[in-house]
């Protein structure tokens, strides 16, 4: 494996870069946004456009465009597209998408975004928070909302953002297989209002008919659960390559070492042997939904 063990900062609860802090995001990602927005405004100005006149061209705004310049705000790839058609940028912008898409997502998750991203099989156990790939968009507002320190509105946004695009893993061709074990103290923890949980338990069910899927409930009367050490992500990539993504106050590792993987997996399995069957958990979900 390439990918080294180490620690990265920031963290959060449930595997999925929930909660923690803000002040980590600083980094690589603000770099790439800045050489990407000096290589936007060079292209700009050599086409002799004036902001209003090139945001008019690509249909967005003056504000917006200075932000995307300026390296505050990560530009979705319909606007490199544009951008580099307008500019005749030869391609140079539509180059760096890749990088500035990363860009999108806190310090600490942008290499587990990678890696997510080419993963064949991904497992994961989550205790806090409802796994971000299976987010409804009301849940994870609710979620960034309650980040300490407070984000501003433009980087919750951008956070929501970059959640939601991952959701596109579900359109991925061959599709990924995925599992998911949650423990039933977060389908009982109303983040956001029960309003929002209702609609993020329907989330659930609905997304649990994808023939790749599985979701499970660890129940909380289980007298024996081999998760007690806490949430962790199981990435497989083609050619057998396994990373395995963990995160608890403040920090997250990437975990390579063959050995150690495999103990992680191996623990997986029996945890998913502990929890409910897909089908029992979906019939835990309908009930508790008929109870909100």
């Amino acid at each position: 494996m390439s990918e080294p063990t180490g620690l990265v900062d920031g963290a959060s609860g449930g595997g999925e870069g929930e909660e923690r802090h803000p002040e980590s995001d600083a980094g690589s990602g603000s770099g790439v946004l800045r050489v990407f927005g000096r290589q936007l405004k060079r292209f700009r100005l050599r086409a002799g456009l004036e902001r209003p006149e090139f945001g008019s061209l690509t249909g967005y705004s003056v504000s917006t465009i200075a932000a995307y310049e300026q390296g505050r705000r990560v530009p979705p790839p319909r606007f490199i597209d544009r951008a580099d058609e307008v500019l005749d940028a030869g391609g140079v912008l539509q180059e760096m998408k890749e990088e500035v898409a990363r860009a999108q997502y806190p310090a600490f998750f942008r290499d587990a975004a990678r890696l997510e991203g080419e993963a064949v099989e991904l497992w994961v156990y989550a205790t806090q928070a409802v796994p971000g790939l299976l987010q409804t968009e009301e849940y994870m507002r609710a979620v960034f909302g309650m980040w300490r320190p407070l984000l501003d509105e433009e980087t919750l946004e951008q956070r929501v953002v970059a959640r939601l695009a991952r959701q596109s893993v579900f359109e991925r061709r061959p599709a990924p297989l995925l599992s998911f074990v949650i423990d039933e103290a977060i389908v009982r923890r109303p983040l956001g209002g029960w309003p929002v949980m209702r609609g993020q338990l329907e989330q659930l069910i609905l997304v649990s008919v994808y023939r790749n899927v599985e979701i499970q409930i660890m129940p909380l009367d289980r007298e024996d659960n081999a998760g007690v050490d806490g949430p962790f992500t199981l990435l497989y990539r083609a050619g057998g390559d396994q990373v395995a993504y963990l995160e608890a106050q403040g920090r997250s590792t990437m975990v390579s070492d063959r050995r150690e993987v495999q103990g992680i997996a191996s623990r997986y399995g029996i945890i998913r042997a502990q929890a409910l069957t897909p089908r029992e958990s979906m019939a835990f979900v309908e009930k508790l939904l008929g109870e909100v």
